[in-house]
């Protein structure tokens, strides 16, 4: 886990364009991102590139130093790898490496199994990957960079190119240290800004500055001096369901549970302290009760706010006790939340419009008092089917059977209906097709309110600008297959795990989602839709595999996550008096409406209607455009030291 920066070089009449000042410009760089990585810095060049790398040491911490130089025995130091993540199956990889092909290591850690991975097997290396990963690996013989990221995208890699090369990074802040170098057009994408708005994060490959875009989750790129990179994707996720046979239900629960606890104890391999956020919820709970069968020390960290019917720890705590572990609590405050934000959207890069971030930073900071590494557990409502909207073609399955002029009638129909009443929404969702409605789970802004508040509102950019190709995938699936699917490539991947890298690497600690694990969507992929939603439950053979492994107080409790009362802190507090004055300060006057804004506000101080969310999504790209476009708020990031061995 750490940070890596890569600049290409353009090339004019044969002459490269990296000189000392690009060295020295990317080491500057690098130091934006020392909190992915503070143990330990290094860059290397030649003539056509530049690596920057920052070191969070995790395995074999004594070598394994970064940039890492490897080849082959008539080749030796052929290659230079900047590698951020984790490669659990690293060992195997290693073994079967040297038995076939004679591979020697000079280390003891994973990243020269990537580069002797790729050496003999080229780009199919990166199905035999087993873990989280974004990496450079430059080829000093045919001069190109090659760059990829894992299949889910648990860790970020962004890219731009203009006239002095193309630059690639694992935090945005990066490249924009560099735009000087590389000459890449930082002007703002009205279009990324309005795909934001409506989804609540910034869907790849876009970001909101054109020049800079990012390497899609399970693709890879080819970056060569003077040319624009072409890039591939190598994962293509599928859906397959095979139905239960009459008597095999048992043994395919039984499957479910040999994947993950596979899964899990790959992921404890670590040469420091691994400990577990708990949630108090069904997925984390199973993780951490997989993980303390190899660690029975295991520490879990749950957090919580100063106001009822907003905090889990209490759950969490007789998940701890149950599972035996020990448990620390982080809660949070109003004053706390509101100090805390410029910080944490400066480490975001992009702004992400779910409160939840929030907590997940503080209780990151607790965590890294006590160990280096965490297990979580995202990802395992996209693979088993866990979120409450999955089971919504099981209520809108009787509008199927209508012809589709009726069910646009009946859409009709629900449009002079007041906001909130009762069969309103049914009637309006149950008039479109599942491409037309589902889009993930953030659906705060509707194209009224967006109307009001973007004054360059364009109706023809939508949310199928993202999910038209991906639901072209998947036809013919059934509709909880179809969602899912959607997830993978929209919320998970925009939302999910970016809060979870951006807000524990802002605290220098490693986050490791052992859901997210090929082996485990192997079989999660399988399952028909029967065993993922009922009309009671959500999944269904998840909660079925984990009967013997997760305490029974857990099993079957509603989903809670991380509850944040912004709702209520917009009315009345500090979070009020924050919101106000940034909308007064904002100079976003181009794309949004600061008056619609506090109109938005009143009515949601006055309790007219819950604006909570839609206020959110604009208050938090306010003060990203005051941090990285105004240069307004200049937040103060700390840069403390941490023991490496923890």
């Amino acid at each position: 886990m750490c940070g890596l920066l890569a600049l290409v070089g353009d090339v004019n009449d044969g002459i490269s364009s990296i000189t000392q000042t690009t060295v020295d410009a990317v080491a500057g760089a690098s130091h934006q991102m020392r909190h992915r990585g503070p143990d330990e810095p290094g860059t290397w060049s030649d003539d056509h590139v530049v690596l920057g790398f920052n070191r969070l040491s995790i395995i074999d911490i004594a070598h394994s130093h970064q940039p890492l130089r490897w080849g082959p025995a008539d080749e030796p130091g052929r290659y230079v790898l900047v590698f951020n993540g984790e490669i659990y199956n690293y060992l195997e990889l290693r073994e079967q490496l040297g038995a076939e092909f004679g591979a020697e290591f000079a280390t003891d850690g994973d990243g020269e199994a990537i580069v002797a991975a790729y050496h003999f097997w080229g780009a199919d290396a990166l199905t035999r990957l087993r873990g989280m990963f974004a990496f450079a690996l430059w080829d000093t013989v045919k001069r190109e960079l090659f760059c990829a990221r894992d299949p889910f995208g648990i860790k970020p890699l962004f890219v731009a190119t203009g006239p002095g090369g193309t630059a690639v990074g694992s935090e945005k802040k990066c490249l924009l240290a560099l735009a000087d170098e590389t000459g890449i057009d930082l002007t703002l994408d009205e279009r990324a800004v309005q795909h934001y708005t409506v989804l609540q994060y910034v869907p790849e490959p876009e970001t909101l500055h054109r020049g800079i875009r990012r390497l899609e989750s399970g693709s890879y790129a080819v970056i060569r001096p003077g040319r624009a990179p072409e890039q591939r994707r190598y994962f293509v996720p599928r859906f397959a369901a095979v139905p239960f046979g009459v008597g095999d239900e048992q043994a395919r629960y039984d499957e479910i549970t040999a994947v993950l606890e596979d899964s899990v104890a790959k992921h404890m391999r670590a040469d420091v302290t691994v400990g577990a956020f708990l949630s108090g919820g069904i997925d984390s709970t199973a993780i951490a009760a997989l993980a303390i069968r190899h660690n029975p020390r295991l520490i879990t960290f749950t957090t919580g706010f100063e106001r009822e019917g907003f905090s889990e720890v209490d759950v969490a705590v007789a998940s701890a006790e149950a599972i035996g572990a020990r448990h620390v609590a982080k809660v949070v405050s109003q004053s706390e939340f509101v100090a805390a934000l410029p910080e944490i959207v400066w480490y975001l890069d992009e702004p992400v419009a779910d409160p939840a971030l929030v907590p997940l930073f503080f209780i990151a900071r607790e965590a890294r008092k006590h160990v280096k590494v965490v297990l979580s557990g995202e990802g395992a409502d996209e693979l088993f089917g866990g979120y409450t909207i999955y089971r919504e073609p099981l209520s809108l399955k009787p509008f199927d059977f209508l012809p589709r002029k009726v069910r646009k009638s009946m859409g009709r129909m629900s449009k002079p209906l007041p906001e909130g009443m009762r069969g309103k929404s049914l009637l309006h969702r149950g008039s479109l097709t599942l491409e037309e409605r589902y889009y993930g789970n953030a659906r705060s802004f509707s194209d009224a309110h967006l109307r009001a508040v973007l004054p360059g509102f364009d109706p023809d950019w939508t949310h199928t600008d993202v999910t038209a190709s991906v639901y072209a995938e998947s036809s013919g699936w059934d509709p909880v297959a179809r969602m899912q699917h959607v997830d993978l490539f929209t919320w998970l991947r925009g939302d999910i795990l970016v809060k979870a890298d951006k807000m524990t690497m802002a605290n220098s600690l490693e986050l490791r989602v052992p859901f997210l694990d090929p082996e485990v969507f192997a079989v999660a992929s399988l399952l028909p839709f029967d065993q993922k939603i009922t009309r009671t439950t959500t999944k269904y053979a998840l909660r079925r595999a984990l009967e013997p492994i997760v305490p029974a107080h857990v099993l079957n409790r509603a989903k809670l996550g991380f509850p944040v009362p912004i709702r209520h802190w917009l009315r009345t507090g500090e979070l009020l008096d924050w919101a106000s004055d940034m909308i007064e300060a904002s100079q976003t006057d181009q794309f949004i409406d600061r008056a619609a804004v506090r109109t938005m506000l009143d009515e949601h101080r006055l309790g007219v209607s819950d604006h909570s969310r839609r206020l959110w999504t604009v208050l938090i790209f306010m003060l990203w455009h005051a941090i990285f476009v105004e240069r307004s708020v200049a937040p103060k990031i700390s840069e403390p030291h941490y023991p490496v061995q923890l």
